[in-house]
């Protein structure tokens, strides 16, 4: 099952509105690399600086959106930026730091089945302690009733962050078990393309803290678990589309920059 003319068309949109959003709204900072200026041209120099500032919210201004409209279709509820809950009970937070503990002393391998099952049967235990949990960037319940909740991350993520990352996927978990005992949920860090291609993806710097198997999608895993197979491709193919539709207008926004270097001259 590919997108649908309706899924591509709504992506490409989100991806034009989103370039032109940050066309009129994006201001490089003044020859701050004069030397690299001077060599390289301005132009490409407020290409290149375009470019970082694009991937640092391509996460938020492009993926969120994006993976939402193509869950849309094929699950039952899809949302972006919602909250876990704003609680938990002492019993799952016990839980937790005693799978920290484990995971970090290398005692425990992960297991993300058997955490699940060590917080739920604790998860209303103890009185309740208020929480304000990292938000869910992409929630997704599938036809079965099962939610699970994606905490995106870009390709290449610090691997000192992985400690963090396991202790909100868990306590995503606890708040959604809070709530419900019986929910059945999944919680994974999601990587959007791998930036190894061909080659796998580089995952030792996750092992011993993450569950590779059930705590994370990437790339075409990800978008294909969203939208089923061929998903990948076809988002790909969306964004070719948009570049090649906009080049007119990225030359002509980033032509300004050599112009106006050529007047400081």
């Amino acid at each position: 099952m590919s997108l649908s003319k309706t899924q591509r068309e709504t992506i490409e949109q989100i991806l034009i509105n989103s370039l032109r959003h940050k066309f009129n709204n994006y201001n490089p900072e003044p020859a701050s690399m004069p030397f690299h200026a001077r060599l390289l041209g301005q132009d490409r120099l407020a290409l290149y600086s375009f470019i970082h500032s694009l991937s640092t919210n391509f996460g938020t201004a492009i993926f969120e959106p994006v993976a939402v409209a193509i869950a849309k279709n094929n699950h039952k509820e899809a949302s972006s930026q919602v909250t876990a809950g704003d609680f938990i009970y002492e019993g799952a937070h016990l839980a937790i730091s005693q799978i920290m503990n484990h995971l970090t002393t290398a005692s425990n391998d992960p297991d993300k089945s058997h955490e699940i099952e060590t917080i739920r049967a604790v998860c209303q235990q103890g009185d309740r302690i208020k929480v304000r949990l990292t938000k869910v960037d992409v929630m997704i319940e599938d036809s079965s009733g099962d939610k699970h909740l994606f905490d995106l991350k870009t390709a290449k993520p610090n691997s000192g962050a992985f400690r963090e990352f396991k202790r909100t996927l868990l306590e995503w978990v606890a708040a959604v078990l809070a709530e419900n005992p019986k929910a059945r949920v999944h919680s994974l860090i999601a990587i959007p393309y791998n930036p190894y291609e061909p080659q796998p993806y580089n995952r030792w710097t996750m092992r011993g803290m993450l569950d590779l198997t059930q705590e994370l999608k990437v790339g075409k895993e990800f978008w294909d678990f969203l939208g089923g197979s061929g998903t990948y491709e076809g988002l790909l193919d969306c964004f070719e589309k948009v570049g090649l539709e906009l080049r007119g207008e990225i030359d002509d926004y980033f032509t300004k920059f050599r112009h106006d270097h050529q007047h400081l001259q």
